[in-house]
């Protein structure tokens, strides 16, 4: 387990060293590796920060409204609408693999815009130890490490909590004072709703994804999972009122685990899981079924794709 005052004081020098006396922009997503890297970043060069959220259109439910709230101490905190463009980049693309490339790609162009503009040469991430691991290992890409385009305009990329796990990386959240919506929130992919829509993403799909994440997440929050949300799989047969419909499949998942490398199916009781299809199709009127996945990690990823 890791010594947190040490790694605190160690990230912040190793930051303040490689930046110098030049300009960073702070990849944040507000989740809570990339909130760790930025509140590291900023207590260490403060004002030659630029924090950069993106809002890509595959995010949370009200999490733009969130991040500007819980940021609003970083004054030069910048949010960017860049919804269409991203969107309309995935416009077509159903291989997981190039979804993840894809965004990556669009990521970094946003942010190369911005750093363009307040002359930095360097981009912080929160990248952390089993993002390297599952990238390198061929699990699949993440957008902050082998999504990234070939050619980086960027002197440096540095990654304060690139050697840690996510419940060291909450530990150290917890030291540097940050809130509980972020130190103790569920883990949400680099790509957001995305990797949770399997084949083409759609403005449809997202807003299902969206809305029936919201559902999960408020109705197994007692059950304290390490990440539980709802995924968009395809198109199945139902029936609503008196009419045949030809609407979304909504796969749930829950489950626990330590670090992400490995994680286990929770038991959710049925009164519950009913309650949660219930919802689902009462409010989506283009979903037509729910499923709950019962695959622990392996075989499965927690993600779907």
């Amino acid at each position: 387990m890791v010594d947190v005052d040490s790694f605190i004081e160690e990230a912040k020098a190793e930051i303040s060293d490689e930046l110098g006396d030049d300009t960073a922009i702070i990849a944040l997503s507000g989740g809570v590796d990339s909130s760790t890297a930025a509140a590291l970043a900023y207590e260490a060069v403060g004002e030659q920060l630029v924090p950069v959220y993106v809002d890509t259109g595959l995010m949370r439910k009200g999490e733009t409204k969130e991040i500007r709230e819980v940021f609003d101490y970083m004054e030069s905190l910048r949010v960017i609408e860049a919804q269409d463009r991203f969107l309309d980049a995935l416009a077509g693309v159903t291989d997981p693999e190039e979804k993840r490339k894809v965004i990556g790609e669009q990521f970094i162009r946003e942010f190369e815009t911005v750093a363009n503009e307040v002359d930095a040469d360097y981009l912080v991430q929160g990248t952390i130890y089993p993002d390297r691991i599952e990238s390198e290992g061929n699990i699949k890409s993440h957008h902050n490490v082998g999504g990234l385009p070939e050619a980086v305009d960027f002197e440096g990329i540095i990654e304060p909590v690139r050697d840690l796990y996510k419940d060291e990386v909450r530990q150290v959240a917890r030291e540097l004072g940050l809130e509980e919506i972020v130190s103790e929130r569920m883990p949400f992919p680099g790509p957001g709703l995305a990797v949770r829509i399997v084949g083409e993403v759609t403005r449809e799909k997202v807003d299902v994804a969206r809305e029936a994440t919201a559902v999960v997440e408020d109705e197994l929050e007692e059950y304290d999972p390490w990440q539980a949300f709802a995924a968009v799989l395809g198109l199945a047969t139902g029936v609503k009122g008196d009419n045949r419909v030809h609407g979304h499949v909504v796969s749930v998942r829950s489950v626990e685990s330590r670090d992400g490398m490995t994680a286990r199916a929770q038991e959710i009781d049925w009164e519950t899981l009913q309650r949660i299809q219930s919802r689902i199709t009462g409010q989506l009127d283009n979903v037509s079924r729910v499923v709950y996945d019962v695959t622990h990690k392996p075989p499965a990823t927690i993600e779907y794709e």
